[in-house]
């Protein structure tokens, strides 16, 4: 996900109080919303991305005095903004300024400085929530990450759970990166919710090929119980609802996030996406830690995307989908 959106990458300065005056003042020449995802879409083309690749629009609405457009780029879809006289385009999105951090209205500024294990709310009995989408290289990291841990110690499985993030629309799920991400994840959360000893072994023989088939051979997994799951509404349909309810309590929005006791926690506040780090933020949620948590985990950063092996030289440290 990430080589594909840093061709879109495009540095924007904006002063707030020109921007603002800007707005509500040069209201003469606006563009219709068609015309301005128009321009925006031939723009980007030729300006923005590389040769041979082109977007797409997918829809464009009206909010907060500007147009925003979505653009397919590949099997990826992403959010820009245009103002409505078309000249300022803000092709990544932008930022909430309602949705700030907590403390960040008190003190005027997000805090930085990174979490310790002091930090961490205790409790008997943590639960690490991951948010991830199965398509996503930084989502397929993750469970990379958990499923290490998993390995090494089997006591931990149980305080480790995996949410996934979607949408409900009439009888079907949706994902960011379309029907066959929303497939895979309706699959592993019916093998999650219904064949629960049998998610983890799917899991390790997913991340390594996403060879779906061969996977659930392997596993033995209950083929005739797992389809009726998938398209039996009242099951499959009522599990996935129940992590996109979650989902949109905690504001979750990218590939991989990561809740400790309904708390957003942070994996780079100890030491980056590896077996070793998020084992170490998980014990820091336990009244008192269990002996295994002194067991130390590999440190080097997972591989992104599908990998045969744990790690690999090119693994990206950080990245998420949005």
């Amino acid at each position: 996900m990430q080589k594909i959106i840093k061709i879109l990458i495009l540095v924007v300065v904006v002063i707030i109080g020109g921007i603002g005056g800007y707005l509500f003042s040069n209201n003469n020449n606006f563009l219709s919303a068609d015309e301005a995802s128009e321009k925006a879409i031939s723009f980007i083309n030729e300006n923005l991305v590389e040769e041979g690749t082109v977007v797409s629009l997918v829809s464009v609405l009206d909010e907060s005095g500007l147009y925003k457009i979505k653009i397919k780029l590949g099997d990826s879809e992403i959010d820009s903004y245009i103002t409505k006289d078309g000249k300022f385009l803000f092709p990544q999105g932008g930022i909430d300024m309602d949705e700030v951090l907590p403390g960040a209205a008190a003190t005027g500024t997000q805090e930085s400085q990174p979490k310790t294990c002091e930090d961490i709310g205790k409790s008997d009995k943590p639960l690490l929530e991951a948010f991830v989408v199965s398509g996503c290289p930084y989502g397929l990291q993750m469970q990379r990450v958990l499923n290490e841990i998993v390995k090494n110690i089997p006591s931990l499985a149980s305080d480790i759970r995996v949410e996934y993030i979607g949408s409900v629309q009439g009888d079907e799920i949706t994902s960011m990166h379309g029907d066959e991400e929303a497939k895979e994840n309706l699959r592993q959360i019916c093998l999650r919710d219904e064949q629960s000893n049998k998610y983890w072994e799917y899991v390790d023989c997913h991340i390594k090929k996403g060879d779906v088939e061969s996977c659930l051979t392997t596993i033995g997994a209950d083929i005739n119980k797992l389809n009726g799951c998938m398209s039996d509404n009242s099951r499959g349909l009522g599990y996935a609802k129940e992590d996109f309810d979650l989902q949109n309590e905690y504001k979750v929005t990218s590939s991989p996030t990561l809740f400790l006791d309904s708390n957003k926690v942070s994996e780079f506040d100890f030491g980056g996406r590896t077996a070793e780090a998020v084992k170490t933020l998980l014990c820091c949620g336990f009244n008192v830690q269990p002996d295994f948590c002194s067991q130390e985990l590999t440190a080097e950063s997972a591989a992104s995307s599908f990998s045969e092996t744990y790690s690999e030289s090119s693994a990206s440290p950080s990245g998420s989908c949005e």
